[in-house]
């Protein structure tokens, strides 16, 4: 897997598909990133599952 890869998720404001690019060099990681249509803050939570898979969850900033 590569270091960097980019990942289409939705936007849990707008419902549009954002391409947003990941850091897969790292287990686990949360941060907050704001969406690029409407601008509203996305909370992503990024980890590798027991496949070694990447699992992107992306929710409002308030869930």
């Amino acid at each position: 897997m590569q270091a960097l890869q980019e990942y289409a998720v939705m936007c849990p404001y707008c419902g549009e598909t954002i391409d947003v690019l990941l850091d897969c060099s790292v287990d686990y990681q949360q941060y907050i990133e704001d969406c690029f249509v409407c601008c509203r803050p996305i909370q992503f939570s990024v980890y590798v599952n027991e496949d070694g898979a990447l699992q992107v969850d992306a929710v409002d900033e308030n869930a």
